[in-house]
C-alpha cells in the first residue's frame, strides 16, 4: 500500500513538470497528499485488520437466533441474541418436571371421560378441561384408527397450546396496561427488561416487544405439531417430547438417524410437552425466519381481526427445507380435520387470574 502511494505521487510530480510547473505547487500537492496518506493509514489497517463477518442461515435452529438486519424494517436490530435469555424459563420449565410419569393410553383415555373432555363437546362449548399431561403415551401409535389417534393426539395437545397462549394473554395485557402509563414502577421496569431478553429484543423498543408478544392460532400450532411428529409417533415426540421438530447444534437433543455421528443438527430434547410447545411460540416469535410472519400478524390485530391461519400459514415457508410445499401440507392437514374450530376454544380456568381471560 505505501509502495501504491509513493508511486502514485512520484507519477503526479511527473505530471506538474511536464506542465511546466513550478516548485512551489509541487511541494504544496506532494505535502497535502503526504498529510493525507498519514492520517488516513490508520483508518485504512483498522479497517483491514477486523475479523471477517458471518452469516449463518439456521432458521430451523431453537438455538440459533440472529436478530433481524433487513433495513429500515420495525424489528430491525442490531446484536446477537443471548439465547440463555431467551430460553431461561423453558429451561427452569424443563428443570423442574423431572420426575414425570408417562401414563398409558388407556389411562388417559379414562381420564378424558372422567372429565367429559371430549373434542365434540369443545367444537360446541368452546371450553377445554385443563387436563395437562406431561408426556405422549407410547400406544398412541398402536391406535389403528386413524380417526380416533388424531382425535387423541389432539386432545392432549390443545390444553398445552390454550395454556401457553394464556400465558400471552397474561403478559400481553399488563404490557398494554405499562404503554398506556405515562409513569412506570420499578417493579414494572424490571418486569420489561425481563420480556426484552426473553423476546430479544435489544434495542427496548415496546412496539417490538407489542408485535413479539402475541399468540400463535391454537389451529396452526396442533397442524405443525401433527405434521412434525405424525400425530404423536415419531421417535423424536416419544423420545423427547419434541412436538415441532425444533433444531440445536449445542443443545441437548436426539441425533437423526440417517445423520453422522459428530455432524450435523440434533432435535431439540424436552422433559415435558409444555416445554416443547413454549418454545416452539419462543421461536416463530423471535427468530429472523419469521418475522414477516410476525408483521402479517400484527396488520391483522390493527384491522381488529382474528389470527386466521389459513393467512398465517403462508409466512412459514421457512420453516422446514420443503417451503411451499411444506405451507401446502399444514393448510390440508388445519382445513381437514376442522382445527380453527379450536381457535376461539377457552381453557377452562385453574386460578383466578385466568378466569378473567375466559
Amino acid at each position: 500500500m505505501r509502495r501504491q502511494f509513493f508511486v502514485t505521487n512520484l507519477r503526479i510530480i511527473k505530471f506538474f513538470d511536464k506542465k511546466n510547473m513550478g516548485s512551489i505547487p509541487r511541494t504544496f500537492v506532494s505535502s497535502l497528499l503526504v498529510i493525507l496518506f498519514f492520517y488516513s493509514m490508520p483508518l485504512m489497517i483498522n479497517f483491514m485488520n477486523k475479523e471477517d463477518f458471518e452469516f449463518q442461515n439456521n432458521s430451523k435452529a431453537i438455538l440459533a437466533y440472529t436478530l433481524e438486519n433487513k433495513g429500515n424494517t420495525i424489528e430491525n436490530q442490531d446484536a446477537i441474541l443471548n439465547e440463555k435469555e431467551l430460553l431461561v424459563d423453558i429451561f427452569s420449565l424443563n428443570e423442574i418436571e423431572t420426575d414425570s410419569v408417562r401414563l398409558n393410553a388407556s389411562t388417559i383415555k379414562q381420564l378424558f371421560e372422567d372429565t367429559n373432555y371430549t373434542l365434540d363437546d369443545v367444537r360446541k362449548k368452546k371450553l377445554v378441561k385443563p387436563v395437562a399431561l406431561t408426556l405422549l403415551p407410547q400406544e398412541i401409535k398402536m391406535i389403528e384408527n386413524t380417526k380416533k389417534r388424531k382425535e387423541f393426539f389432539i386432545q392432549i395437545i390443545l390444553p398445552l397450546v390454550l395454556q401457553e397462549n394464556n400465558n400471552i394473554k397474561i403478559d400481553r395485557k399488563r404490557l398494554f396496561s405499562i404503554i398506556n402509563k405515562s409513569n412506570n414502577t420499578d417493579l414494572e421496569k424490571k418486569w420489561l427488561e425481563k420480556k426484552y431478553k426473553q423476546y430479544g429484543i435489544s434495542s427496548k423498543d415496546l412496539s417490538v416487544l407489542k408485535i413479539r408478544m402475541d399468540e400463535i392460532p391454537v389451529s396452526l400450532a396442533i397442524a405443525q405439531a401433527a405434521k412434525e411428529t405424525g400425530w404423536g409417533t415419531s421417535r423424536f415426540a416419544q423420545e423427547g417430547n419434541a412436538l415441532f421438530g425444533q433444531w440445536t447444534w449445542s443443545g441437548e437433543g436426539l441425533k437423526p438417524k440417517d445423520s453422522e455421528n459428530n455432524e450435523g443438527h440434533k432435535v431439540m430434547k424436552f422433559n415435558v410437552l409444555q416445554a416443547s410447545v413454549r418454545a416452539y411460540q419462543r421461536n416463530l416469535n423471535t427468530h429472523s425466519s419469521y418475522q414477516d410472519f410476525r408483521l402479517a400478524r400484527a396488520k391483522l390485530r390493527d384491522l381488529g381481526k382474528d389470527l386466521d391461519s389459513l393467512i398465517l400459514v403462508h409466512y412459514l415457508n421457512e420453516y422446514a427445507e420443503t417451503g411451499n410445499q411444506y405451507v401446502e401440507v399444514l393448510k390440508k392437514i388445519i382445513e381437514q380435520n376442522s382445527l380453527k374450530d379450536f381457535d376461539d376454544a377457552k381453557l377452562l380456568p385453574a386460578s383466578i387470574e385466568l378466569e378473567s381471560l375466559i
